[in-house]
């Protein structure tokens, strides 16, 4: 998916401010390069462990809703991508590649130490923590953005010319280490979240810490072999040579397209001031940019595997037996292990089997196919959010609230609530009954006062009157208990979120006398007596069978008793009532909100479709990209590339704001939008005619041009394009956790 490195400055000859004099063992692998791949690990680590933990971190921390987490995980993620261009033209025209990476990566440790004290629940306020990580994350994005086009080409450009095939083998180790880092950081970040609670809750602190920490790391390994690298100076950067071409073709052709002879290209304006051969190059160039014109459509749905995907995990159960719990955040590991094993395959195995099949597989089909991969994913992760979301307690729109009711009252009661239609509750409410499900009260404004009657029986007993305060947008549970001889009411607000890690939350109400201590674990509730209810829901360690201890507040232990709560299940949430049955205590548990039924196993399809879709699209797009460009004009494409995922990342965003959908409704629509975007890209396709860069060198300045290659010599063409060394040196450059 990512970019890092200019593939002509590759390819090209430079001029060296110092040339590396130790080598590896005896081989011809400078000394320098290990400096770059340690950097590089560490700098994914870093990246990935951040971004890994980053949607709960907005969820469970900062207590965003899910739409507006997703925004600005997107909007971070955008921005990302944006600077790469930024941090190519300071690099080719201002510092150089080694300056570049040096001052951005001071810039990313900032940004990563910045985002690491947000975190910390004692340094200021809410408003605090969302400005100094907002401000982190910014120049997370600036750092790792721009040193992205940088660090690659700096590794290659550690090889002599004649070393080609060394340098062929560096990216790949280059490769490896890019995804170890995404793989261990993306399995140990979220251990360090969930496992390690600091200030009594989840250690972001701790999330966020050691990837700063890898990050400071990977900058003093880079600077350690300074006096080994060979430093190329700025050399110019063409991506400006290509914008002002443009810029000049399109101010000349309006100031004299009504007096000079009509030219037969748009860009054939600027040979006044460029060069014939820069502007077939631009040319070559532009077919394939219009090609991109489609392609963010697939990074909107690749690049949720961090957001949509990430918070539907939090709703399954993550169980594999008793003994190990996955993690929501770390499920995103899969795609990068899956992507080690579908590359030697697809170029192995599938390919090879398709071509005995006599079908024509040319780089755009393969592209084209990644878009179907793409879509039947999320038509498969759509059909696994609509079954979870049967266990999910969905919250109320803005107007209304949701209402749920516990009988502790000691027989049947109806109850009737004044302005409401009478079936809200149109049978008698069970004593002890465990509510079906929340019903949704219209208040049409931020809080109303609501009047109830409640009566024994099926209203021909005594009436009592409630009133309570009901505020929109919040679940509440009404408990009904008796007051002499009649019936008293509590209104009590609900936590309905599951929790991050699939701990199940507990609440104790106490219908005794005396103030209550329970404990269940490590966690104490106090409660006070009379049908008190402890201070909120709490997660408590899972465990499927625990006990409670339960202790009269300021007694002795002696005075103590142990009660059985039952099964406690995977992500569900409970209310405990503490009732006096022929003289001895027990628990009576209600059930708020369902547990996680759906296995997170069933998010494997989705992620298997979707990396095969990764290789087919990204690998298959930038061979094919490269391969259709002049050496020096791949820098131009890799930052078009680029830009295709930034502007996917706006599209998720913008449709997480503003449509509103149910979560399965907005996968689907993903789905459909994509085989639609593939459907015109394929068509785009159909008409494209490959052309042989090669021949930009034998044109020069003549006003020639380039001969098209035909559909039927497109398989022909790429099989001999891939067997040089510049297309396998692009191929592994291509890599999609870079």
């Amino acid at each position: 998916m990512e970019l890092s490195g200019s593939a002509s400055s590759l390819l090209s000859h430079h001029s060296y401010t110092s040339r590396p004099k130790k080598k590896l063992c005896g081989t011809n692998y400078p000394v320098s390069i290990a400096f770059v791949v340690v950097n590089e690990f560490c700098e994914r680590f870093s990246y990935y462990g951040m971004k890994a933990v980053l949607t709960l971190y907005f969820v469970s921390y900062l207590h965003w809703d899910s739409d507006l987490s997703t925004a600005v995980y997107h909007a971070f993620s955008s921005l990302c991508y944006f600077t790469p261009v930024l941090g190519a033209i300071i690099a080719d025209s201002w510092l150089g590649k080694y300056k570049t990476i040096i001052y951005l990566s001071i810039v990313y440790v900032i940004g990563h130490v910045v985002k690491s004290v947000g975190a910390i629940p004692i340094v200021g306020d809410k408003n605090m923590h969302i400005g100094l990580s907002m401000f982190g994350l910014i120049l997370i994005a600036f750092g790792t953005g721009g040193i992205k086009p940088c660090v690659a080409a700096f590794g290659g450009d550690q090889f002599d010319e004649e070393h080609v095939s060394e340098r062929t083998k560096f990216f790949s180790i280059f490769y490896m280490s890019i995804n170890a880092g995404s793989v261990l950081s993306t399995v140990i970040t979220p251990i360090l979240r969930g496992d390690v609670k600091c200030f009594g809750e989840d250690c972001y602190a701790l999330a966020f810490g050691v990837p700063a920490a890898l990050m400071i790391v990977a900058l003093v390994v880079f600077i350690s072999g300074s006096g080994m690298y060979k430093k190329s100076p700025p050399q110019g950067n063409v991506m400006l040579d290509v914008c002002k071409c443009i810029g000049f073709a399109i101010s000349n052709r309006w100031k004299k397209s009504k007096n000079d002879p009509q030219r037969k290209h748009w860009l054939d304006w600027a040979e006044e001031k460029y060069s014939k051969r820069l502007i077939m190059e631009i040319k070559m160039v532009l077919r394939v940019l219009l090609l991109y014109i489609p392609l963010p459509m697939f990074w909107a749905l690749f690049d949720q595997q961090g957001s949509r995907w990430t918070l539907q995990a939090t709703r399954m159960n993550m169980a594999f037996g008793d003994s190990f719990i996955l993690k929501p955040d770390q499920m995103q590991m899969l795609n990068a292990l899956l992507i080690l094993l579908f590359v030697p395959i697809f170029d192995m195995l599938v390919y090879p089997l398709v071509g005995l099949c006599r079908i024509n597989l040319t780089p755009l089909k393969k592209m084209a196919g990644g878009m179907i991969f793409a879509a039947l994913a999320f038509g498969a992760a759509s059909l696994v959010e609509w079954t979870v979301v049967q266990t999910v307690v969905e919250p109320a729109p803005p107007g209304d609230c949701l209402l749920q009711v516990y009988n502790l009252a000691g027989r049947d009661v109806s109850l009737k609530i004044t302005d409401y239609p009478s079936d809200l509750f149109a049978q008698p409410i069970k004593y002890l009954e465990d509510p079906p499900e929340y019903v949704r009260l219209q208040l049409g404004q931020p809080s109303k006062v609501v009047n109830m009657d409640m009566i024994f029986g099926a209203g021909v007993g005594e009436t009592s009157e409630c009133t309570q305060t009901f505020t929109w947008q919040e679940a509440h549970t009404l408990i009904l208990f008796p007051e002499g001889t009649g019936i008293a009411c509590k209104l009590v607000t609900d936590v309905t979120m599951k929790s991050s890690n699939g701990d199940p939350h507990l609440r104790f109400i106490n219908t005794q006398p005396v103030a209550l201590t329970l404990t269940v674990g490590e966690e104490t509730f106090e409660v006070g007596a009379n049908y008190s209810v402890s201070f909120n829901n709490r997660t408590v360690a899972r465990n499927t069978y625990p006990d409670v201890k339960v202790c009269p507040s300021h007694m002795e232990s002696s005075d103590c008793n142990v009660l059985d709560l039952g099964l406690l299940d995977f992500g569900a949430s409970y209310s405990v009532i503490v009732l006096e049955n022929s003289g001895k205590l027990e628990a009576h548990k209600m059930e708020d909100v369902k547990p996680n039924d759906v296995h997170i196993a069933w998010q494997i399809p989705q992620y298997v479709l979707m990396t095969a879709g990764e290789v087919m699209f990204s690998i298959t797009g930038l061979e094919f990209s490269y391969s259709q460009a002049p050496a020096n004009m791949k820098s131009v494409l890799q930052a078009g590339w680029l830009l295709t995922v930034a502007f996917g990342n706006i599209i998720v965003l913008i449709v997480a704001e503003g449509a509103g959908l149910d979560q399965w409704v907005e996968f689907l629509l993903f789905a459909l939008l994509l085989v639609a975007v593939c459907i015109i890209f394929s068509i785009m396709a159909y008409f494209y005619k490959y052309v042989d860069p090669d021949e930009a060198e034998l044109f020069k300045d003549n006003n020639l041009e380039l001969t098209a290659k035909d559909d039927d010599d497109d398989e022909d063409f790429h099989k001999q394009n891939k067997q040089t060394d510049d297309a396998h040196l692009n191929r592994t450059e291509s890599s999609t956790k870079m």
